[in-house]
Formats: C-alpha cells, structure tokens, sequence
C-alpha cells in the first residue's frame, strides 16, 4: 500500500490526565534557560513580522505600533507591499486610516499622498513579503541590519496557510520560553495533544528540540508524528514536521513586541503562521476550499495560545519581581 492512503489516525490509549507520567522532572529551568539565551543571542537583523499578509489588503492601510514605533503599511496597485513612519510628515495625522487611492495613501487632514517614496520628513521603511507573512525593518533598534529576514524551513510544493495573533502581557523572550517546554503540551493543551515525548534536547552541538507528539483529532482517535523545534532568530521559533503525516509543515511562532500598555508592563504580538502540506491526493481539494479552512485552523491556534499566552504573562510576572 502507498503511503498516501496510509490511514494516518490511530486509537488512542491515554490515562486520565491526572494519571498522566509527569514531566517536570524533565523540563528542567536550566535546560530551557540556557536554549532561550543561544535563542535570543541570533541578531534577527532589524526584522519584525508586522502582520498576516493577506491582513494587508488593497486599498486600505494598516497600522500597528512594532517596538515603540507607529508603523503603517499598504499595498500599491500591483498588489507590491510599503510601509513607513505611522505620522504624516506635514501635522502629524495618524496615517493608519489612511485611504489608499491609485496605490498612494492619502492622508485625511489635508490629502497630502505618499506613494512609497522618500519625502521631506517621511522615510519608507524597508519591508518583505514572503507570501505569508508581512515584515518591516526597523534599522534603529540596535540590531544589524539584513537585507532579509531569517526564514526557518518552509514546506516546498502545495500549501495551506493561515495566520494568527494574541496580544499578551509580555516579552518575546517570554514567549520564545514557552515553545522552548515542550514538556507543558499534554498538560496545558490536553484537548490537542494526546501524547508527547522529548526524544533530544537542545545543546550548543545540535540546538533543538526533537519530540514524538500524537495530534488529538477526537476524543478517541489522533495523528502521530515526529517535529523538530527550532530558533532562527531571537524573535522565533519554528515546529516543523519531519516523519508522519504533513512530513514539511510549518508552524511558526512570531513574537512582535509593541509597546507597554497603560499598566506598564510590556505588550507582545504573538502571530503565529501555520503552513500546511501534504501529498495526499484530498490536500488539493482542500486547498480549493483555503477560505473557508483558514478561520478554522486560526481558531485552532488562538486556543492553544490562551492558554500560552497566560503561560507567558505569568514567567515575565514573575521574572519581572526579580
């Protein structure tokens, strides 16, 4: 038989989930503390993912403040993708409601229109559009910059992507520490994971994380398959799936900081890209109904990332009391 009509569900045998082996034994701090400095140590070059790309549509701006900065973007009448300084050079005026007309944002005080260009107080920001996800570079935020952002593996051949983001009261560092224990998965996420088990840590020789996890997919069925738990930058982690089934799908995980709320504490966008492949002959079909399925796995990810995001608030809670 083909590995492509290999039935991928297995039943699943799990005890209750307090008779579950306990893990915290093996998620030991110093382990995860010292993958989380060889993380951040990688210099992301200036880049920050600034939102899905499909959130960036024709004909009308988006704004979003990245590291303290207002950052606007919009896309010019060949679909190609700009951003710059959220002000407008003349008063000031808030750029982000901006209406695009003939690919030139127009601003609402006094019509003055930027069409990507460099102007008398107004510099365009270097940006990249990687077919999902939208970047900016920020040149004055103490990093070298790239010409490119750091991409970690990408599946080749036919995908299906959707992204996501959550808001959390929190650093990237704090999320990055949260992908990097992955021991917490059938814990906190018992309703996604069935199973998971750490096969090789992190270490200065061979920097990620190799786990063997089983997908719930019902109450009494799940998918099993080996991802490896990479970090190319100090802002990202990426879960690639290399035995099972959608052996080269993506997840990664973006964090994107912003800037402190009214209470103080720092703000960080989680975006997070799920990027989908398989060679079954039904993933084509399901790509002609991309539309409708990108709501659902977004959803699926924003679950997950409640209760992530809670893990994360609370390590910058508590790191942050010193």
């Amino acid at each position: 038989m083909s590995a492509g009509r290999i039935n991928p569900l297995r039943r699943l045998r799990r005890p209750e989930w307090a008779q579950q082996r306990p893990t915290w034994g093996a998620a030991k701090p110093a382990l995860i503390d010292a993958a989380l400095d060889r993380a951040i140590a990688r210099d992301p070059g200036g880049w920050f993912v600034l939102a899905g790309g499909r959130e960036i549509r024709p004909g009308r701006a988006f704004g979003r403040i990245v590291a303290g900065r207002e950052v606007v973007a919009w896309r010019d009448a060949g679909g190609g993708l700009h951003a710059g300084p959220g002000a407008c050079p003349h008063l000031g005026a808030a750029l982000c409601d901006a209406p695009v007309r003939d690919g030139r944002l127009v601003c609402r005080w006094h019509g003055l229109a930027l069409d990507g260009r460099a102007r008398p107080g107004w510099a365009p920001f270097p940006v990249h559009d990687d077919g999902v996800l939208a970047w900016v570079r920020l040149d004055d935020v103490g990093e070298t910059p790239t010409a490119a952002p750091v991409l970690g593996p990408r599946p080749t051949g036919a995908t299906l992507d959707a992204v996501a983001t959550v808001i959390g009261r929190c650093e990237p560092r704090d999320v990055l520490a949260n992908r990097l224990d992955p021991w917490h998965g059938v814990w906190l996420h018992p309703y996604s994971f069935a199973s998971l088990r750490v096969l090789t840590a992190p270490s200065p020789a061979a920097d990620r994380f190799l786990v063997e996890v089983t997908f719930a997919v019902s109450r009494r069925l799940g998918v099993p398959v080996r991802a490896e738990f990479t970090c190319p930058d100090a802002r990202t982690i990426t879960m690639e799936i290399v035995d099972g089934e959608g052996a080269g799908s993506v997840i990664e995980t973006h964090a994107t900081p912003l800037r402190p709320g009214t209470d103080g504490r720092p703000r960080t966008a989680v975006i997070e890209a799920v990027v989908a492949h398989s060679d079954r002959p039904g993933f084509g079909h399901a790509r002609h109904v991309a539309a409708a399925l990108r709501p659902l796995i977004a959803s699926g990810a924003r679950r997950l990332w409640r209760d992530d995001i809670a893990y994360a608030e609370r390590r910058y809670a508590l790191r942050s009391r010193g």
